[in-house]
């Protein structure tokens, strides 16, 4: 196996290249797993977890999803009624900054703090978390680490595989939770081609021209 690159990808499109080949390669991983008879572990480490927010998602989790989900919706409301979020003509983010900005038809521009929570393949419906993603670099993974923490103190496998199958709904669930836990300002789709890049942001500066 060839070694892998460790400089980290900053745009979009090598995002969801690296989600691509990841999904192309997994039944080779498995089967190398198998005859090794060893575990599949996540590479590099988890960053230290809140105690607020460990304490906070203790509650029964089904209940815990629902109300995270519930409000992300009040959020989602907030900023469209504000500053329009789900009008803008283009959006950008920027892991070098760790910044993403969105841009509409007046000229304003809102930009934020952001964390990758993980892509969606539309093509074959996996999420890849960004606690684990080759693509995703480690400042920006917090949040999606938070998510896989809540999932190991739950037992919610899908919240602990570094990549599930599952539907977009799941793939915002999997977001709601981290913006809960990581106390985000909301949470924002990207579609960047067959992908869609999960994300959360921070508090929205607006500038118009």
């Amino acid at each position: 196996m060839s070694t892998p690159n460790t400089q980290k990808p900053t745009s979009v499109y090598q995002l969801v290249m690296a989600q691509s080949m990841i999904a192309a390669r997994l039944p080779l991983l498995a089967t190398a797993v198998m005859l090794l008879g060893c575990d599949l572990q996540p590479s590099g480490t988890s960053p230290d977890l809140s105690d607020s927010a460990s304490t906070e998602a203790k509650m029964d989790p089904k209940i815990y999803i629902q109300q995270s989900l519930e409000g992300l919706r009040t959020q989602t409301a907030a900023h469209s009624s504000t500053w329009h979020l789900g009008d803008e003509e283009n959006w950008a983010a920027d892991q070098d900054t760790g910044r993403i900005n969105f841009t509409f038809a007046d000229g304003a521009i809102a930009e934020a703090d952001m964390q990758i929570v993980g892509t969606y393949n539309t093509e074959n419906g996996t999420f890849l978390w960004g606690w684990d993603h080759p693509s995703v670099a480690e400042p920006l993974s917090k949040h999606a680490a938070l998510a896989r923490q809540f999932g190991l103190d739950n037992g919610l496998s899908r919240y602990t595989e570094r990549m599930v199958e599952c539907t977009e709904d799941e793939a915002w669930e999997f977001t709601a939770v981290a913006a809960r836990l990581g106390e985000a300002n909301g949470a924002y789709r990207g579609p960047a081609g067959t992908a869609l890049v999960f994300m959360t942001f921070g508090e929205i500066k607006l500038s118009k021209p």
